[in-house]
């Protein structure tokens, strides 16, 4: 049975002291769900976080990290930096990595052959945008950018690996994707997984839906068969509106 998911994106926010008030409301809230769930703080309160958080099973990840060892790279952070602090598991390819960043498909296949060498699991992000969408190539889109930064890895490598499909146009656009519209394109990734890697890996793929989960909209998204979860940003800043999403399953 394929992993349930709930991951709280919490990107660029929260300092210290708000890291630490948000997790203590986490700590309060009552999970009746099945699902895993997942934090990802800024690097500077990922230790503490992730302290924090050892006695739970709220797993706390990174939002990124970068494709070399060590090296002249100012201002990165890599995959041994993380599991120092006990970070098991990292988010590449978020659609604001690709856009304000100029993340590739290319550097994210070298991200991903990192983190899968140092045993790391990994929530890839992958999208289309609203001209995409419109001129009806969101498939075209969505096939390439799992193709160009995954399809070169082994069959084995796939039980590391969570999918992150983000509608990057249903995100802060004002326009909104519908339930349908989440299962019709997870239905679409899982069959191009099968047509690469066969049913047993298409089927045990976890693919998580990233375009703007609400506690009012959870429940019926998340009934989608091919929908296994959710990337949750916004919502998952208050404690309450996120563990309503990891309920609603």
């Amino acid at each position: 049975m394929r992993a349930k998911i709930v991951a709280g994106n919490w990107k660029m926010n929260n300092d210290l002291s708000q890291t630490e008030a948000l997790i203590s409301d986490l700590r309060t809230q009552n999970k009746t769900s099945n699902a895993e769930v997942m934090i990802a703080p800024a690097f500077t309160n990922l230790w503490h976080a992730s302290e924090a958080l050892r006695s739970t099973d709220i797993e706390v990840v990174a939002q990124n990290m970068h494709f070399a060892d060590n090296g002249a790279y100012t201002g990165e952070v890599s995959a041994d930096m993380l599991k120092s602090v006990g970070i098991q598991t990292v988010i590449l390819g978020h659609s604001e990595r690709r856009a304000y960043f100029n993340e590739s498909d290319e550097s994210l296949a070298k991200k991903v052959d990192q983190a899968l060498k140092h045993s790391m699991r990994i929530i890839f992000c992958f999208g289309e945008e609203l001209n995409d969408r419109k001129s009806g190539n969101q498939e075209q889109v969505v096939e390439s950018q799992i193709k160009n930064a995954l399809f070169h890895l082994e069959e084995s490598s796939w039980s590391d690996i969570v999918l992150a499909y983000e509608p990057v146009w249903a995100i802060g656009t004002g326009e909104t994707a519908t339930p349908e519209q989440a299962q019709e394109m997870h239905a679409f990734i899982r069959k191009t997984l099968k047509e690469k890697y066969g049913e047993a890996v298409a089927e045990s793929t976890t693919i998580l839906y990233g375009g703007s989960v609400k506690p009012n909209n959870a429940k019926e998204i998340f009934s989608k068969p091919d929908v296994d979860g959710g990337l949750i940003g916004g919502a998952s800043l208050k404690a309450e509106d996120f563990f309503q999403i990891v309920n609603a399953f």
